[in-house]
């Protein structure tokens, strides 16, 4: 069933309090504010912050704009143009990812479209489609203790995210949330999602490290990552303590349709290892 986003007016306060979205309290602005912010008032927010030159301009998306033909990144890459709908939660979010992760964004695109180079504007190739759904559904999981990965990939979710609790506020575990879709999902406060993961194995003490995003980042160009959708994991987020209001109970791993079996035959691919320095 397609997700349907609630309209602004109608959002319960509360899901800004919680994580995921509790974590983009630098833009209360744009998500908070009773009115919605167009075009200009994004292009505004990026000119008076840090990322000013980095990211694209934004532009309202109209008929007239889509008549040009140009595929959705190809209007970024050669025009700098960010197509963007008017009051459309799913836009906005992806507006405010392109603020924090600009680099990462731009490695996307970069690799977007060599694969349009290759297959052309009407097709998808395995690496696109992996590419689309890190953007839409992407996590980086930052992992200092590898034997949660063996957890992680056997589904064991009552020990990922219930015997090993702690891990989840202790430093041996942390997640940058990157696909815009599951902001978009977060807004309704008993809604359950799933992320799609890189891991990358970190041996840094502070919590999500720069140099490791950094470092997931220039793999993507490299086409050392996401070249296939099996390369990612699924995480179900609302298993993270304190990211659902009912995963204080045990029972919640058991019952929560989110938090599926382990498919037979379905094997993960090593987790990524950054090289010292992030680079």
């Amino acid at each position: 069933m397609r997700f349907v986003a609630p309209a602004r007016a109608s959002v319960d306060a509360g899901v800004f309090d919680r994580p995921p979205l509790s974590q983009w309290g630098e833009f209360d602005a744009l998500l908070r504010g009773p009115e919605w912010p167009g075009v200009a008032a994004l292009n505004q927010f990026v000119r008076a912050s840090s990322v000013a030159g980095k990211v694209p301009r934004f532009i309202e998306q109209t008929p007239v704009l889509l008549a040009d033909g140009l595929h959705y990144e190809q209007r970024i890459a050669e025009r700098g143009e960010i197509a963007t709908r008017d009051g459309n939660w799913h836009d906005l979010l992806n507006a405010l990812i392109w603020m924090r992760h600009a680099p990462l964004k731009a490695a996307l695109n970069e690799r977007q479209m060599a694969e349009i180079a290759i297959a052309g504007p009407k097709q998808r190739t395995r690496a696109q489609c992996a590419l689309t759904l890190f953007d839409e559904a992407g996590v980086i999981v930052l992992l200092r203790d590898p034997a949660l990965l063996a957890l992680w990939d056997a589904h064991d979710w009552h020990g990922l995210f219930w015997r090993e609790r702690d891990a989840w506020s202790d430093g041996r575990i942390d997640v940058v949330v990157f696909g815009h879709a599951l902001l978009e999902h977060a807004l309704k406060p008993h809604q359950l999602f799933v992320g799609k993961a890189l891991v990358a194995l970190s041996g840094a003490h502070e919590r999500v490290e720069l140099a490791d995003v950094q470092a997931v980042t220039a793999a993507i160009r490299r086409s050392d990552l996401l070249n296939d959708p099996q390369e990612l994991r699924p995480l179900p987020l609302s298993g993270i303590p304190g990211w659902h209001a009912e995963n204080g109970s045990e029972r919640f791993y058991r019952d929560a349709p989110c938090f599926r079996p382990l498919r037979s035959g379905r094997n993960y691919p090593p987790a990524f290892a950054p090289p010292s320095g992030g680079s």
